[in-house]
């Protein structure tokens, strides 16, 4: 058996390729959460750039990456219109940043607006024309474990790269990240300092939502080039609890998800081995692994220990304190 068919290269691999849309979403929020905003409605931008995406790839005419790049763009921008929509509620209007995180996931998800649109277009009528395709980068996809692990994944897994390493550098190394950073710990003193912070927090809260729906058109265009209502299965919610897997930072939250990955990815990789384990039990597992996490950081001094921003969730009201 050559070694690229080692079971761990290809668990490895099938982790990258499932968890690719989880390193959009939680990347995302990871820069929604640094402003202080807490966003709970990154199921629906997910499967609100899942529609569009597909939408997209059965409307726009040209060749296969033109088309593939409108499709990626108006599925970010469909989610970013459900992410404004957030910040209008809970920064204009402070209304609780829970109670309309859940509420525009039951407005824009498996059985709201996403899968309305869904049926007004009849995207499940047939699959998506254009969908994107694995590459061999340098003719280097056959190369011992090197090959499939870096050099033989489709343009969202490298894209997905870039914006891990684009939004670290933004968050840790440039003034508008410092001045991003301020206004999710003390949106007071950042007032103070002359930081609009309303701005701020709509910016990055749209900037969030505009991944997710990177992370939806994933899903819509390679993993399930089909419209199903509701085809990201809870990935949104996998995708929150990777930013405190992360401890709210991009690179941690990527390596997060490819373990997510891995594990939802694990059943198929056994089953082509002739191992055979209840589905049931292997798909649960990621799930399982979200709710530890999720029980573990579940109090405020647990938050603080891991680095959440110290004014996530709260709405910031001038000359309040």
């Amino acid at each position: 058996m050559s070694i690229n068919h080692n079971l761990l290269v290809e668990v490895a691999v099938s982790g990258m390729f499932y968890g690719t849309p989880l390193v959009f979403a939680s990347v995302g929020e990871v820069i929604t959460e640094r402003s202080g905003v807490l966003n709970l409605g990154v199921e629906g931008m997910m499967l609100m750039g899942a529609a569009a995406g597909s939408w997209a790839s059965i409307h726009i005419s040209g060749s296969n990456p033109w088309v593939l790049f409108c499709a990626t763009i108006i599925g970010a921008a469909a989610a970013a219109l459900v992410a404004l929509l957030h910040a209008f509620l809970v920064v204009t209007l402070r209304v609780n940043q829970i109670v309309a995180g859940l509420a525009l996931t039951i407005f824009a998800g498996g059985a709201g607006l996403s899968s309305f649109l869904a049926n007004s277009w009849n995207l499940a009528a047939k699959p998506a024309p254009h969908q994107f395709q694995e590459l061999s980068v340098f003719g280097w996809k056959n190369a011992p474990i090197i090959g499939p692990l870096l050099f033989h994944h489709n343009v969202m897994v490298y894209f997905s790269w870039i914006v891990v390493g684009a939004t670290s550098w933004y968050l840790f190394r440039t003034r508008a990240g410092l001045h991003l950073r301020s206004v999710g710990e003390s949106p007071h003193t950042a007032d103070a300092m002359g930081l609009n912070v309303a701005r701020i927090r709509y910016v990055n809260t749209m900037v969030g939502g505009a991944l997710a729906g990177v992370g939806g058109v994933y899903f819509s265009l390679l993993i399930v080039p089909t419209w199903v209502d509701g085809m990201t299965q809870g990935r949104g919610w996998i995708a929150l609890a990777l930013v405190i897997f992360g401890f709210w930072r991009p690179g941690l939250a990527m390596i997060g998800a490819y373990l997510f990955g891995a594990f939802a990815s694990l059943g198929l990789t056994l089953q082509a081995r002739n191992v055979h384990i209840s589905p049931d039990l292997l798909d649960a597992l990621p799930y399982l692994m979200t709710i530890v996490v999720l029980i573990i950081v579940s109090n405020s001094g647990a938050r603080k220990r891991l680095g959440a921003p110290a004014a996530l969730g709260q709405p910031f009201i001038r000359d309040e304190r």
